[in-house]
């Protein structure tokens, strides 16, 4: 079912609504489609569309605040199983056909302050990061129901893209100059550029993806959150929220609940996707800060490849009478479906949490497949 830019907002701002949205966020891993093809699945099914998922449609909002006057990446070498390219930031990059969609770095560009000099120009401010006509077309759009969204960088996933995870972590504390100069830079273009976009079109919400954490919890904690990224998300969700924008939305896999607090006071007030396996619990979360924070995703994803009564367990507790009894919730599964998942095991998901909306099953003909806004 398709939501609209009111109905998102209101319920994810905990205001009336008749029910939660339940949502396909990310779609299947690579080789899924085969897998569900020899299980008889059509090929509505293959591209979600047969599930009549709720979605919100939405738009970017006309500036950039990322990367900007970036060139392609050039491949170096391709065969059938990788591919190895350079990417803008001169970073080495493998793909594994079979199983990823982004290329992960084998080397990384920044290891002193010479090197961010030499790739800083990428992330400062300048005005072609403005385009009149997206956001004449983004206007456009808003007024049919469409959200308007603008991304920032994030703090985290920026200097882990440069210097690499390790010299990241290490570089709060030996390299503190760079990494304030990294963040003001990322900041100071981030507020032009929104302060300019806001005085054409108001802003629905502010994402950033992060991904700073895995299962043993974040790879930095709420004292470099405080010092190093509160300025900058402040900074930014001071101006937009100044300006009627109600969301602000991170994106991190991995156990967020030590650093929830330090994001939660810079401005974050939505986030996703809640990974069950590395500890996050989006019960615990609605216990703990009610309505502080609204929530996508959460549901384990690893579930499906099990029996139809752990899915059916999984759902009771996701989808209890407390995480329906306000708004602030957005059902799905907490990243890709995962490859091993068997067709009806998905099909039997989807008609039991429309089950416990209190929305009708399936029928032949069902139709509806957007991404979400973020």
């Amino acid at each position: 079912m398709k939501f609209n830019r009111e109905q998102y907002i209101n319920l994810m701002t905990f205001g009336d609504i008749n029910r939660q949205m339940f949502s396909e966020l990310f779609g299947p891993l690579i080789g899924l489609d085969a897998e569900w093809r020899t299980q008889g699945a059509a090929e509505d099914e293959i591209n979600m569309m047969a599930f009549d998922w709720d979605y919100v449609p939405y738009v970017e909002c006309g500036g950039i605040c990322t990367a900007f006057k970036t060139t392609p990446s050039q491949v170096i070498e391709e065969d059938d199983e990788y591919r190895i390219e350079r990417d803008f930031l001169g970073r080495t990059m493998k793909l594994c056909k079979a199983t990823a969609t982004l290329p992960l770095p084998m080397d990384h560009p920044v290891s002193e302050p010479s090197d961010w000099e030499r790739v800083k120009h990428f992330f400062t401010f300048d005005e072609a990061r403005i385009n009149d006509s997206d956001i004449e077309t983004a206007l456009a759009l808003q007024r049919q129901g469409h959200v308007v969204r603008a991304e920032i960088l994030g703090a985290w996933d920026i200097v882990r893209e440069l210097m690499g995870e390790e010299q990241a972590c290490v570089g709060y504390y030996c390299q503190p100059e760079l990494m304030h100069d990294i963040m003001n830079t990322i900041r100071d273009t981030s507020v032009k550029v929104l302060e300019r976009v806001t005085k054409k079109i108001r802003i629905d919400q502010l994402f950033v993806h992060e991904d700073m954490a895995g299962k043993g919890g974040p790879l930095i904690g709420p004292k470099q959150v405080t010092e190093f990224v509160a300025p900058y998300y402040q900074a930014c969700w001071d101006l937009v929220s100044s300006r009627g924008t109600r969301l602000f939305n991170q994106d991190s896999d991995g156990f967020m609940m030590p650093v929830m607090e330090a994001f939660l006071a810079c401005g974050v007030n939505v986030m996703h996707p809640f990974e069950p396996a590395a500890g996050m619990d989006i019960v615990e979360v609605r216990k703990q800060y009610g309505n502080k924070v609204a929530m996508i995703g959460g549901i384990d994803k690893h579930v499906l490849r099990e029996t139809k009564a752990d899915i059916r367990r999984e759902l009771e507790y996701k989808m209890q009478p407390l995480m329906q009894a306000s708004s602030g919730m957005i059902f799905g599964l907490d990243h890709r479906i995962p490859n091993g998942t068997p067709l009806e095991n998905y099909r039997y998901y989807v008609n039991l949490g429309r089950e416990m909306l209190d929305l009708p099953p399936l029928s032949a003909g069902s139709q509806g497949w957007g991404r979400m806004a973020f």
